[in-house]
């Protein structure tokens, strides 16, 4: 609209300057019109700023002339006219430019991707897992989402070499395993601490005074659009509860028959019984419990029969080795 304005303002002048509003208001007042012929405008019917301004319109929006038109008597008309064509269609495919932008950027529906302010440690189908959950807001689905992870700490090769942020993935999924997901609701994410896994030597007290940070991102195609979205968030060791596991947020409405996800319990976790000790160390305790029973079964002997190998008491006098959440029946 500025630049109908402004043009119309620049045709106002043209027709001012050439006389073409006295000769229409002369015309007005002398019916018989003895000089019209003897006297050619610039642009015909531009009587006004009004009808100034619609010119200035039609030439620009290419609507089409009717009683408006330009003539040959001046040529600053004439270039002021290619100068406004040209002027238009850089302002029409500017506009188009950032519409488009604006639609199809998918920073805003990052925004809509959510992760759980805190990761959780405990077992589940008896392995220790690190879990974090996934939400999104939006009722438009992620397609071909999945997600990653890394660890990043320090690290000191065998050579002394010290590597101030070193990168290492870890190994995630959701209830299958695989790290592509159906995003359909949120989503909780697993990774195992079993031999392979970076975590696998900490235990709850080391997890207090370890500086490492795990970086996490969620990729996927937007629905509507078909760009490619990225979410990234972190969880450094402060951020990990122990012995914790993630509320369920989505219910059953008898009422409608429908699935209904509450949002409002996304961050909420509740306490579990977990060892407190390293997987490693709980590797290390079953198999010298599955050795002393197979010793046991195969003497036939009673269960303290092999004191050599373990007790339950020194197991439980480790400092934190094995220490469980119990709740009081």
């Amino acid at each position: 609209m500025l630049s109908w304005m402004l043009f119309g303002v620049v045709w106002w002048l043209i027709a001012t300057a050439h006389g073409d509003i006295d000769y229409y208001h002369k015309i007005k007042d002398n019916q018989e019109n003895d000089f019209a012929e003897d006297f050619t405008v610039c642009v015909n019917e531009v009587r006004s700023f009004s009808s100034a301004l619609l010119y200035s319109i039609e030439t620009q929006q290419t609507i089409g002339y009717g009683f408006r038109y330009i003539t040959e008597e001046c040529p600053e008309a004439i270039f002021v006219q290619c100068l406004q064509c040209i002027m238009g269609v850089f302002i029409q495919a500017f506009m188009v430019g950032i519409v488009f932008a604006k639609l199809s950027r998918p920073k805003k529906r990052a925004q809509t991707l959510l992760f759980s302010r805190h990761a959780v440690i405990c077992h589940r189908d008896g392995v220790p897992c690190l879990m974090f959950r996934v939400g999104d807001m939006r009722k438009s689905h992620i397609i071909e989402a999945h997600i990653r992870a890394q660890i990043i700490r320090k690290k000191i090769t065998k050579e002394k070499e010290e590597i101030p942020f070193y990168q290492q993935e870890l190994k995630i999924g959701a209830d299958g395993g695989e790290d592509r997901l159906m995003f359909i609701w949120p989503t909780t994410i697993v990774h195992k601490i079993d031999e392979f896994s970076p975590l696998y030597q900490l235990s709850a007290r080391d997890m207090l005074k370890e500086r490492f940070e795990i970086v996490v991102m969620l990729e996927g195609v937007i629905e509507s659009t078909g760009m490619t979205t990225q979410a990234r968030s972190s969880y450094l060791p402060c951020e990990i509860l122990w012995g914790h596991r993630f509320q369920h947020v989505v219910s059953f409405k008898n009422e409608t028959g429908e699935y209904e996800v509450d949002y409002t319990l996304f961050n909420n976790t509740y306490e579990v019984d977990t060892p407190l000790c390293s997987a490693k160390q709980l590797d290390e305790i079953r198999d010298l419990m599955a050795d002393r029973d197979e010793r046991v079964a195969s003497s036939g002997a009673m269960l303290n029969y092999v004191p050599s190998v373990v007790s339950m008491d020194s197991i439980s006098t480790e400092s934190g080795v094995l220490h469980m959440n119990t709740t009081p029946m």
